[in-house]
């Protein structure tokens, strides 16, 4: 294909206004949905629950020589502060029920991954995700009036939850699949997975303010909330969101065939069988699922405990503590989007394969946040300015994993994408319960040196993601994820195909192909 043809294509086939750049905007907002759901408690429960009756500067100088050897009077004042402002707590749960709260979504979460990516890549990930959302934005709203029941009933609507959600990454894996051409696979995806960090944003930063002057105490109103939010985006999913191309109603005939044309196998035929056997010799899904599980101990022991270490370390009272803990993804989404747009130009620019794309951000991603989350361990009350910049660094580095790791699976294997996501956030579910377990152990007093602990854990992980994806990833479309009989209707020229990296990503019948 020339230059000249190429623009003219791109000319005739919408972009931003286009079905497939729908499909991300309403993607972007249902995952800032399940990310509010995901994170709801995690603010909620430091309102929820009432602070152990102790004298606070007791407890302060109690150890001093071992615990804090240089205690600020100022950090004694601000601690006061943050434990008067808890007033409207009605729970008495203990630290380690607090921990296992925060750990039970993900007992769920890692049980339906792969189900629920097989389900939306044989039927589609439309249903599966409507269903999800649905049903789990009914339970948030039940939880407040199950907590003040019995603390059994919110491990039921934790762990219920997880499995729900669990879902919802494979099944929109399934469909970009379908629906991201090659060379706008990185903006689509980053762009839809950002939504993750605005549900952060949006939760972190709102419900500090709702726990201060919300209805139903405060805390419950963030419940009632979150889970009202999600009842209104099913409805709008249903309206918008299509399985594939083919079967949407209100799709350009341009788009159409650009969509289906351009992407490696034909995406209306049912996924039936699954080459788990080449799946799980391949390198490059071993690759992807280590750094899933580093990217994720980082990520989950940054998402279900900063405002714990704000309130800690920093002490940050009720009131600013959820602000300012939506500061480090505020940086995250900003570093996300950037990253699928800078992915995509340096692959259609050839100026990197996406093999290289791929490895180049992550370890950028890793290498970035493991070096910030270290200097953040030596930060206290003293210096929140710095503690606060370097970890909002830490959680901005990790954006670029969107256009790293995350990604990747539909570089490989777009067909069987759901399902390979959901293998690699199987495992990757693992951090996401003991990652808080551990936080909790490794603090049993909040000091700064032992949140320090906490972070040199979280870098050790990211090095170990750097050696493994840096070895083995590839962006090449794999052997036993190509559909034999499949032929790219795209003119050639005599030359390997722009819609694709390189000659192995097509068949060998490819170059007697035409566009329609």
């Amino acid at each position: 294909m020339t230059d000249t043809d190429e623009k003219e294509k791109g000319a005739k086939v919408p972009t931003l206004c286009s079905q497939r750049w729908i499909l991300a905007y309403i993607g972007f907002f249902g995952f800032g949905v399940v990310y509010s759901l995901r994170v709801n408690i995690s603010v909620g429960i430091v309102c929820m629950v009432k602070s152990p009756e102790v004298n606070t500067t007791e407890m302060l100088y109690s150890n001093i020589t071992t615990m804090l050897p240089l205690v600020d009077a100022a950090c004694i004042a601000e601690t006061k502060k943050a434990d008067e402002s808890n007033d409207r707590a009605e729970l008495e749960w203990s630290k380690s029920t607090k921990s296992s709260i925060l750990a039970s979504f993900f007992y769920g979460y890692m049980v339906t991954q792969i189900p629920g990516g097989w389900v939306a890549d044989r039927y589609g990930g439309k249903k599966v995700l409507l269903a999800v959302i649905l049903a789990s934005s009914i339970l948030t709203m039940l939880l407040p009036v199950c907590a003040r029941t019995s603390v059994y009933l919110v491990y039921v609507i934790r762990v219920t939850l997880g499995l729900l959600t669990a879902a919802t990454f494979p099944a929109m894996h399934a469909m970009w699949g379908r629906w991201a051409p090659p060379l706008e696979r990185s903006k689509l995806t980053t762009l839809c997975y950002a939504g993750t960090t605005l549900g952060n944003v949006v939760t972190f930063s709102t419900s500090g303010l709702l726990c201060a002057y919300g209805f139903d105490n405060g805390w419950g109103s963030i419940f009632y909330v979150t889970g009202g939010l999600g009842v209104l985006w099913s409805l709008a999913w249903m309206y918008i969101a299509s399985d594939t191309p083919n079967s949407h109603t209100r799709i350009t005939e341009e788009e159409r065939k650009y969509i289906t044309g351009s992407i490696e196998y034909k995406v209306d035929r049912k996924t039936v069988k699954v080459p788990w056997l080449s799946m799980l010799k391949s390198k490059c899904l071993w690759a992807c699922l280590t750094a899933h599980v580093c990217n994720n101990w980082t990520n989950y022991t940054l998402l279900t405990n900063i405002p714990t270490f704000m309130k800690d370390v920093l002490k940050f009272d009720i009131k600013a503590n959820g602000a300012v803990s939506s500061i480090p993804y505020i940086c995250q989404f900003v570093s996300a989007i950037f990253a699928g747009q800078l992915a995509d130009f340096l692959r259609t620019r050839k100026i990197l394969s996406t093999t290289g794309t791929r490895k180049s951000l992550q370890i950028f991603s890793f290498a970035g946040a493991a070096s910030c989350l270290i200097a953040t361990g030596f930060c206290d009350c003293t210096q929140r300015t710095l503690a606060v910049a370097l970890l909002s660094l830490a959680v901005m580095f990790t954006g670029f994993c969107r256009a790293g790791y995350v990604v990747n699976h539909v570089d490989f294997a777009p067909k069987y994408a759901g399902v390979l996501f959901g293998i690699t956030n199987t495992v990757a579910t693992i951090p996401g319960m003991t990652a808080p377990l551990l936080a909790g152990y490794l603090t049993p007093n909040g000091t700064p040196e032992e949140w320090r602990n906490v972070f040199y854990v979280c870098a050790g992980f990211d090095i170990l993601g750097i050696i493994v994806f840096g070895l083995f990833a590839s962006g090449e479309l794999q052997d036993w994820a190509k559909d034999e009989d499949f032929e790219v209707e795209i003119e050639i020229d005599g030359k390997t195909n722009e819609a694709f990296d390189n000659k192995d990503t097509v068949n060998s019948d490819i170059k007697d192909k035409k566009i329609e």
